[in-house]
């Protein structure tokens, strides 16, 4: 089986409610993806083989999302140089600010582009995954000129009261 142009990873099963958005929005467009549970610091030589075979397999995007320290996004980083989209998940001791947070303070050299905490994250990480691909395939490009014409057609056909 080729490797899918999008692969989703998330850190624990629980994690799956919110992501299931990325996937749905990944559906959408008709983008081949997988979503997989993966850990960075339980299943580490697990992960670096999948991000691997994937990146050799030609997945040109991959979306990691982790709560608490979050690791996974930077630890998919570090095996690839397609371009890592990270989710933070909300945790229950800071809301997911502690995920945002070590996403957003990776150290210079291997980037992770971070999304919103939640679910905002997911559908966005998923969307930006769309426009990436887009920039290749005409046929994608297309439906995310339509998507982006009825989020705008949504807004201004809104009644008010």
């Amino acid at each position: 089986m080729a490797a899918p142009l999008v692969a989703v990873v998330m850190g624990s099963k629980s994690d799956w409610e919110v992501m299931r958005s990325a996937d749905g929005t990944l559906t959408s467009f008709d983008v081949p993806h997988e979503c997989r549970v993966l850990s960075a610091h339980r299943t580490p030589a697990e992960l670096e083989r999948y991000v691997k075979e994937c990146a050799a397999g030609g997945t040109e995007v991959f979306i990691a999302a982790a709560g608490g320290a979050a690791h996974l996004a930077g630890v998919v980083a570090a095996h690839t140089v397609a371009p890592v989209l990270g989710v933070p998940m909300e945790s229950p001791s800071l809301k997911g600010l502690d995920s945002l947070l070590a996403m957003v303070q990776m150290p210079a050299g291997i980037p992770v582009g971070t999304l919103a905490i939640g679910k905002a994250g997911a559908t966005n990480a998923a969307l930006l995954a769309v426009a990436i691909l887009a920039t290749s395939r005409p046929a994608l490009k297309e439906k995310l000129v339509a998507f982006r014409k009825e989020q705008a057609e949504k807004v201004l056909g809104a009644k008010l009261g």
